[in-house]
C-alpha cells in the first residue's frame, strides 16, 4: 500500500507488462522518449520541407522535369543492347560504355550535350588511334622495350594534353575532349599490353560510345529541346529589364517628392535587387554563350550568330550594375538627408533616373524581338539632356552654410561650454557631399549606359535585326497596292456594266 503522503504530485509514465505488472518509467526514461519524438519530428519535418522544395521547382522550371525524363528514356533505350542479344552479340561485353555515355553527356541544353558528344567522339577516336600506333611501335621494339615505350608514351602525351587543358582557346571549347583523350589512351595503352585483340577491342568500344551519343544528340534536339542560344538571349533581354527596374525604383525612392512615392514597398523593394542578379550572372552567360556555339541554326539563330556580342553586353551591364550598387549604399544616409537639401535637385534627378530606365528596357525590348528600334536614338538624346540639366543645377546648387574660421576663444572654452557653430556646419557640409557624390554616380550610369546602347547596336548589326520602319513601309505599300487593286476591280465591273 502506498500512504496518501507518498503520492506523487507530478505526472507519472506507467508501462503495463505483459505479466500484468505495471512499471513506472523513470525521469531519464521520459526525457529519452521525449528526445527521440522530437527527433523523430523534425526528421519528418525535413523531409516534408525538402518536398515542398522540390513541388515548388518542378511547378516553376517545368522544363527541368522534362529534362529528367529524357534522360530516363535514353537510359532505357540504350539498355535495350543488354536486354536483346542479337544487339548484345553485336557489340560485345563492351555495352557498358554506351550506359557510361548516356550518363556522362546528356546534359540540359542541347548545346552543351553537342559540346560533350563531339569532345568525346574526337577525344576517344584521336586517343585509340595513337594508342593502336604506340601499342605496335613498342610491339616491334621488343618484350625488353615495350613496357618501356608505353609508360614514356603515357606519361609525355597525358603531360602535354593536361597542359592544353590551360591555354584558354583549347578550355573553352574542348576541355571536356583532352580529359578524355588522356582517359581513352591510358585505357588503351595499359590494357593493349595484355589485350591481343586491341584493334577489336578499340572498334568495340568507339561503337558503343557513338551509339550512346547518338541516342543523347536524338533525344535531346528532338524532344522538347531547350537550346544554349535562347536561355542566353532571354537571360540578356530579362538582365536588362532588372536594369532598368533597379534604376527606376532608386529614383523613385530617393528623389520623388513626399507623398508620391511608390505605395508598394515590397515591389519596390524587389526591384532595387534586381541590380544584384546582373552581378551574379556572369559565369551563366560565359557558359551559356559557349554552349551555344555548338549548336545548329534554330528559330531566329543563325549557325553563325554573334555569341560573343552577348558577353560583351553582359560586360557592360555589369560595369553599370556596380555604380547602381554603390547608390543602393547611400540611400540609407540619403533618406535622412533634409528636404531643403534635396528638393532643388529632386526633379532633375528623376527625370535622368527615369530616362536612363527607358533607355534600358528598349534595348531589352529590341534585344527580345530581335528588331531595331527607331525610339532608341530619341530617348538616348533624352537621356543625354537630362544629364545637362542635371549638370546644371550642380553648378547652380547654393552653399547653404559656411565653414567658419574657429575664434580662439571659442577653442579654450571650457569642457562645459558649447560650440553651436561647428557641429552643425560639418553635419551639413556632409550631407551636401553625400548629395553631390550620388547625383555623380546617376550621371556616370548615364554614361555607362551609352556603352551598353553602342554594344545592342553592334549585336543588331552583327545579327541582322528586322528594321522595324522598313516592315512598317512594306505594310503601308501593301495596304496601298490592295486598295488600288480594289479600285480597279471595281472599275472594270462599271465598265463591263456598261
Amino acid at each position: 500500500m502506498v500512504k496518501e503522503d507518498e503520492v506523487p504530485g507530478r505526472l507519472e509514465w506507467r508501462v503495463n507488462m505483459p505479466n500484468g505488472s505495471s512499471r513506472i518509467l523513470a525521469p531519464e526514461s521520459r526525457e529519452t522518449c521525449n528526445r527521440l519524438q522530437s527527433l523523430v519530428m523534425g526528421i519528418f519535418l525535413n523531409i516534408r520541407g525538402f518536398l515542398d522544395k522540390a513541388w515548388n521547382l518542378a511547378v516553376n522550371e517545368p522544363k527541368k522535369v522534362v529534362h529528367c525524363l529524357k534522360v530516363g528514356l535514353a537510359l532505357s533505350l540504350v539498355s535495350v543492347f543488354y536486354y536483346m542479344r542479337p544487339l548484345y552479340d553485336g557489340v560485345g561485353g563492351n555495352a557498358m560504355w554506351a550506359v557510361m555515355t548516356v550518363v556522362v553527356v546528356f546534359e540540359y541544353t542541347v548545346g552543351s550535350t553537342l559540346y560533350k558528344c563531339v569532345n568525346r567522339a574526337i577525344g576517344t577516336c584521336l586517343a585509340g588511334s595513337l594508342g593502336i600506333g604506340v601499342h605496335w611501335v613498342a610491339s616491334q621494339a621488343g618484350d625488353k622495350f615495350e613496357p618501356v615505350i608505353l609508360q614514356v608514351s603515357v606519361f609525355l602525351l597525358a603531360a602535354a594534353a593536361t597542359f592544353s587543358r590551360f591555354i584558354p582557346t583549347i578550355k573553352a571549347r574542348f576541355d571536356y575532349g583532352a580529359m578524355i583523350f588522356i582517359l581513352t589512351f591510358s585505357l588503351v595503352s595499359v590494357s593493349g599490353y595484355r589485350v591481343a585483340k586491341l584493334v577489336e577491342l578499340a572498334h568495340e568500344r568507339v561503337s558503343t560510345i557513338a551509339i550512346g551519343a547518338s541516342i543523347c544528340i536524338f533525344i535531346t534536339m528532338i524532344l522538347c529541346p531547350v537550346w544554349a542560344g535562347t536561355e542566353v538571349h532571354h537571360l540578356i533581354s530579362n538582365n536588362l529589364e532588372k536594369l532598368a527596374d533597379s534604376l527606376e525604383g532608386y529614383a523613385a525612392e530617393n528623389f520623388s517628392v513626399d507623398g508620391s512615392k511608390n505605395v508598394h514597398e515590397k515591389d519596390s523593394s524587389k526591384r532595387l535587387q534586381g541590380y544584384k542578379c546582373v552581378l551574379n550572372s556572369k559565369a551563366a552567360e560565359e557558359s551559356m554563350a559557349n554552349f551555344a556555339r555548338w549548336e545548329p541554326a534554330h528559330g531566329k539563330f543563325n549557325f553563325r550568330h554573334p555569341w560573343k556580342q552577348y558577353l560583351k553586353i553582359g560586360a557592360s551591364m555589369r560595369s553599370c550594375a556596380y555604380c547602381i550598387e554603390t547608390l543602393h549604399g547611400g540611400i540609407n544616409f540619403n533618406t535622412e538627408t533634409p528636404e531643403f537639401l534635396k528638393k532643388p535637385l529632386n526633379d532633375v534627378c528623376m527625370r535622368l533616373g527615369t530616362s536612363s530606365s527607358k533607355v534600358l528596357k528598349e534595348m531589352s525590348s529590341m534585344i527580345k524581338t530581335m528588331k531595331k528600334s527607331t525610339k532608341l536614338d530619341i530617348l538616348v538624346d533624352e537621356m543625354n539632356s537630362s544629364v545637362e540639366g542635371l549638370q546644371n543645377a550642380l553648378k547652380i546648387f547654393p552653399s547653404y552654410q559656411h565653414i567658419p574660421t574657429p575664434d580662439p576663444a571659442t577653442e579654450e572654452a571650457p569642457n562645459g561650454t558649447e560650440e553651436p557653430s561647428l557641429k552643425p556646419t560639418a553635419l551639413s557640409l556632409m550631407e551636401i557631399v553625400q548629395m553631390a557624390t550620388l547625383t555623380s554616380l546617376l550621371v556616370e550610369i548615364a554614361s555607362r549606359i551609352e556603352g551598353i546602347v553602342e554594344e545592342v547596336k553592334e549585336l543588331a548589326t552583327q545579327a541582322e535585326f528586322r528594321d522595324e520602319s522598313s516592315k512598317k513601309s512594306k505594310q503601308t505599300q501593301t495596304k496601298i497596292n490592295g486598295n488600288d487593286g480594289n479600285e480597279h476591280e471595281v472599275t472594270m465591273k462599271t465598265l463591263q456594266k456598261v
